[in-house]
C-alpha cells in the first residue's frame, strides 16, 4: 500500500490578488514560502520519510516541492514532473480575476443556464470555459478529466511497482478537487483547499482510498516549531 500526501502548492502572487492562474504561473510570495517551510518542518517533526516526489511542471509546484523536500529532510529522493497534473487551463481567461471569471463570465454561458451554483458540476465549468475561450486553449471535459486521472493513477502505480511506502505529490487546487470528485462522486464539487494543505490518500491494487481532505495540521506543527525558534 502506498501512502500519498497530495499537497496544494504554496500561496503565489496571483493567489494573493485573486487571479485565476491556470496554466499561467507566478512564484510563491514570501508568506507562501513560509507556509511551505512550515509544511516541510511538520513532515520532519512526524518523521515522515518520502520515497518518491511528483509535481506538475508549473513553476509554483516545482518551487513548493523543493521547499518541502528541503525542510522535511527528503532532498535526495527521486523527483518527477508531470504536466498531466497541472491546474485547469482557463484558456484566454488565464490570469483574469477570479470574481470576473467565476461570478461574471461563466454564469452567462449556456453551460450554466438554469442551474443554481450548488448544482454545478466540473463538467459544467469546463463546458462554460469552452464557450468563452476565444484562444481555443481550454480543454474539453473528456480531455481534462482523463489527463488528471491518468496523471495521478500513473504516479501511484509507479510508486507501488517500486515498493514505495510514502510519496508526496504537489498539484493545484482545482486539479486536486476534481480528482477527489472523480474518485468519489459523493464528495462536494468545491473543496476550497488551502495553499499548503495535505489531502491523504492510499493506493493499492488499482484503487485509491480517500482519507482527510485539506489537512492543515502539518503546517500548524511547523508554525509552532518556527515560533519556538
Amino acid at each position: 500500500m502506498v501512502n500519498i500526501y497530495l499537497v496544494r502548492h504554496g500561496k503565489t502572487m496571483f493567489n494573493a490578488i485573486g487571479r485565476a492562474q491556470g496554466w499561467s504561473d507566478t512564484p510563491l510570495t514570501k508568506d507562501g514560502e513560509i507556509g511551505i517551510i512550515e509544511l516541510g518542518l511538520g513532515f520532519a517533526a512526524q518523521n515522515i520519510k518520502f520515497d518518491l516526489a511528483f509535481s506538475s511542471d508549473s513553476g509554483r509546484t516545482i518551487q513548493t516541492t523543493g521547499l518541502i523536500l528541503k525542510y522535511s529532510e527528503n532532498e535526495e529522493i527521486p523527483y518527477e514532473m508531470d504536466q498531466r497534473i497541472r491546474e485547469w487551463c482557463f484558456g484566454s481567461l488565464d490570469g483574469g480575476y477570479d470574481g470576473e471569471l467565476f461570478d461574471g463570465v461563466l454564469p452567462r454561458t449556456d453551460a450554466y443556464h438554469g442551474k443554481k451554483q450548488a448544482d454545478l458540476t466540473y463538467q459544467d465549468i469546463a463546458n462554460g470555459l469552452l464557450e468563452v475561450d476565444t484562444a481555443g486553449w481550454a480543454e474539453p471535459w473528456e480531455v481534462l478529466s482523463k489527463r488528471i486521472l491518468d496523471g495521478f493513477f500513473d504516479a501511484a502505480q509507479k510508486a507501488e511497482k517500486l515498493g514505495a511506502e510514502n510519496i508526496v505529490i504537489v498539484s493545484h487546487g482545482m486539479t486536486i478537487a476534481t480528482f477527489i470528485k472523480l474518485l468519489a462522486h459523493d464528495q462536494p464539487t468545491f473543496q476550497g483547499l488551502d495553499n499548503g494543505s495535505v489531502t491523504h490518500l492510499t493506493y493499492s491494487d488499482g484503487n485509491f482510498t480517500i482519507g482527510e481532505i485539506g489537512d492543515m495540521h502539518y503546517r500548524q506543527l511547523g508554525r509552532e516549531i518556527l515560533d519556538a525558534e
